[in-house]
């Protein structure tokens, strides 16, 4: 992720609004009081695009939404927070089928209007007699305009924030609202992303736009190297605001995704420091990308980060231990960390300065130049904490 001034901002009473979406949050008592049902609809249909994770043990509601997406056009989107919904067999697709078809009949839509996600514990059913209770019982029960804060909230599981963002975009507003804080190693983590607009994008732009943007961004990111089974991002755009330019739309697409990388980074579980990764002059970019999250991803550069030891050699092993045909010549690189060069190493006073930045800062850099080619990244990592191992060795309980 490139450095860029932020135009996006964080949500508030004065925020502008997209037109025409609606929201509606509720308790089904899924593990506590607390708000774990939200809806998202549009008054009018929406272009959607969206990208989904990879793994072999996707939710059902990821393999329904990938099937939705092939109609190019949706009117709702329902997410479960708490439960995942995940590796419960042939039931826990019938689970969320009987919920997606219970709320589209009250929302006088079709079934294949709906967008869904479950995020939290994997392997439990869902309390689908307590969901559908909690859904809402027709339109009038939406709240309009929509409340993105409080669909923000209803979504979080470990998260300690809401994360939502938005952006003037011409005469269009787009949102973006976030969850996620562990078990985060994007491939399109658990990671939700969702963006509203009320610009007039066609379909097919919005896909590739939505695809290159995250790739730029979320996939860029790595807390713990985990790759959720139920990654979701999708934007919806219901046009109600006209045709907005390809190239400014990305722009601020780009804008928000980036702002609400950040975000999940800085309340990733555990988190203490933030740092990131800056590979060039690689063979090419996935090969500088694949590098920087070696490094980033490695227990031992987190835990050096965590204790201010500027232990360079950490990130000479995460280096070395790469796929055996990138070209790496350890005589070419350089390895630089706070700015300050460490290897070749220039001796101790460096590593004594490289020591005290390190104390002085939640965010600092680790630069890698491999003298190769110009193929160049950026990979956003964290520290590893003991509060990220106490929290999740009791997740479940």
């Amino acid at each position: 992720m490139k450095d860029r001034d932020f135009i996006s901002l964080p949500l508030s009473d004065a925020s502008p609004m997209p037109r025409g979406f609606r929201t509606f949050v509720a308790s089904a008592g899924i593990k506590d009081a607390s708000r774990d049902v939200a809806v998202m609809f549009s008054e009018v249909p929406c272009a959607v695009a969206g990208v989904y994770t990879r793994s072999h043990f996707a939710s059902p509601a990821v393999r329904a939404s990938r099937r939705q997406l092939i109609h190019g056009s949706a009117r709702a989107l329902l997410v479960v927070s708490k439960n995942a919904n995940v590796a419960t067999g042939p039931q826990g697709v019938a689970d969320l089928d009987s919920l997606i078809r219970r709320l589209s009949g009250q929302l006088a839509i079709a079934p294949d209007e709906v967008q869904s996600a479950a995020t939290g514990v994997i392997g439990r059913r869902l309390p689908v007699d307590r969901i559908a209770k909690a859904l809402p019982s027709d339109r009038d029960r939406l709240t309009a305009p929509a409340d993105f804060r409080a669909f923000a909230q209803t979504i979080m599981t470990t998260d300690t924030t809401p994360k939502a963002v938005c952006i003037p975009v011409g005469n269009s507003v787009l949102v973006g609202v976030a969850k996620g804080v562990g078990m985060i190693e994007p491939d399109m983590a658990t990671l939700l992303v969702y963006f509203f607009t009320d610009a007039q994008i066609a379909q097919p732009i919005l896909q590739s736009s939505l695809a290159s943007v995250i790739d730029e961004t979320f996939n860029c990111i790595t807390v713990d190297s985990d790759t959720s089974t139920s990654d979701s991002c999708a934007i919806f755009a219901n046009g109600l605001a006209g045709p907005v330019g390809a190239d400014a739309f990305k722009h601020a697409l780009v804008d928000a995704a980036s702002h609400l990388a950040t975000m999940v980074m800085g309340d990733g579980e555990g988190v203490t420091k933030i740092f990131k990764v800056i590979v060039e002059q690689a063979e090419s970019a996935s090969v500088a990308k694949a590098i920087a999250k070696s490094i980033a991803n490695s227990p031992l550069v987190k835990t050096a980060i965590h204790g201010n030891d500027p232990n360079w050699g950490r990130v000479a092993m995460a280096i070395g231990k790469c796929d055996r045909n990138y070209r790496i010549d350890p005589e070419r690189t350089r390895i630089s960390i706070c700015g300050i060069r460490v290897y070749p190493s220039s001796g101790e006073p460096d590593v004594l300065a490289v020591r005290e930045s390190m104390r002085g800062s939640r965010h600092l850099d680790i630069h890698v130049d491999l003298a190769i080619g110009d193929g160049r990244a950026e990979v956003l990592g964290c520290d590893l904490s003991p509060s990220y191992v106490e929290l999740n060795s009791h997740y479940t309980t």
